[in-house]
C-alpha cells in the first residue's frame, strides 16, 4: 500500500538507526542509570561510552555553552541529554521543519538546539511555567542568533496548546518535544497530536523513568502515567511509533 507519511519521514524512519548510533551516548547529562546496546551494556564512565562520545556529539559553540551552565545548576540534571538533543536536530532537519512545540523548557539547551536547526522564519513555541531557569538561557539564545525563532511562554502548557487550538493552528505544526510533568503526559500527548501535521513527529522524553516504569509504585504518579502513556502509544493506530534506549529513554510518534 501506498506510504501515508511524507518521504522524507519514511526515509528517515527506516535510517533512524543510523541517526541513533551516530547520535547516542555523546553527552555527560545522564544519571547512573545503565544504557543498554546489542552487544551489551555501556555504563556512564565505560572507555566505549567515551568513545562514542568523542566521536559522535556535533554541538554548536553556543550550545555547548548552555550545556556546560546549566550542568553547574543544582537542577541540572533536568536537561534534556546531548545526545537526544543531536537526534532531535537531526529530525527537525531531516523532515523541514518550521514549526516546533517544546513542552519542558529549563534553561531553554533543546530549545536552542532546534532553533539552530530551523530556517529563519521557522519557529519553536516553548512552554514553561519558570521564567527564572530560562533566564539562564536566554542571553546565548540571543548571541547564537536564534532568539527570534524562540516563543516563549510562561503559563501553563496545556493553557498555551488549548489557545493554539483555538486560533485555528492545528495539523500546522511539524515536531513537538514533550518533557514536562509527567501526570500530565496524556494530555500533552492528545493536544499535540491535534497540533501536528500528518507526517510529523511527537517526541516524549523519559518514558523509562529511570526503570520505574517497571513496575510502577501505587504512590508514584508520574511512573504511573508514563506506563500508561506507553501502553497506549503501543496500541495507538493515529501514529507509528519508535521507544529508544537513549537518555531516560524517548519515544518517537510518528503521526499517520
Amino acid at each position: 500500500p501506498a506510504l501515508s507519511v511524507p518521504k522524507e519521514v519514511a526515509v528517515g524512519t527506516a535510517m533512524l538507526g543510523v541517526a541513533f548510533a551516530t547520535g547516542m551516548l555523546a553527552g555527560k547529562r545522564c544519571p547512573s542509570f545503565i544504557f543498554g546496546t546489542p552487544s551489551g551494556m555501556i555504563r556512564k564512565n565505560s572507555p566505549l561510552r567515551q568513545y562514542i562520545l568523542d566521536h559522535s556529539l556535533r554541538e554548536h559553540p553556543v550550545l555547548k555553552k548552555l550545556r556546560l551552565l546549566t550542568a553547574e545548576h543544582p537542577w541540572g540534571r533536568m536537561m534534556v541529554s546531548c545526545e537526544q538533543a543531536q537526534l532531535m536536530a537531526n529530525l527537525v532537519k531531516l523532515i523541514k521543519a518550521k514549526k516546533v512545540i517544546e513542552i519542558g523548557v529549563f534553561t531553554g539547551y533543546n530549545a536552542l538546539n532546534m532553533a539552530l536547526v530551523l530556517p529563519d522564519n521557522g519557529q519553536v513555541i516553548a512552554c514553561d511555567i519558570n521564567e527564572d531557569y530560562a533566564k539562564i538561557g536566554r542571553p546565548l539564545w540571543k548571541e547564537a542568533g536564534v532568539e527570534h525563532k524562540i516563543d516563549l511562554r510562561i503559563k501553563p502548557a496545556i493553557q498555551t496548546l488549548d489557545e493554539l487550538l483555538a486560533g485555528g493552528e492545528a495539523e500546522t505544526f511539524d515536531f513537538a518535544f514533550i518533557d514536562a510533568d509527567k501526570e500530565s503526559y496524556n494530555e500533552y500527548y492528545e493536544k499535540c497530536l491535534r497540533l501536528i501535521k500528518k507526517g510529523g513527529i511527537i517526541a516524549i522524553d523519559n518514558v523509562f523513568w529511570n526503570g520505574k516504569v517497571l513496575k510502577p509504585r501505587k504512590d508514584d504518579l508520574a511512573a504511573q502515567r508514563i506506563h500508561q502513556l506507553n501502553e497506549k502509544l503501543l496500541r495507538d493506530s493515529r501514529v507509528n511509533i519508535s521507544m529508544l534506549p537513549i537518555g531516560d529513554g524517548v519515544t518517537l510518534a510518528f503521526k499517520l
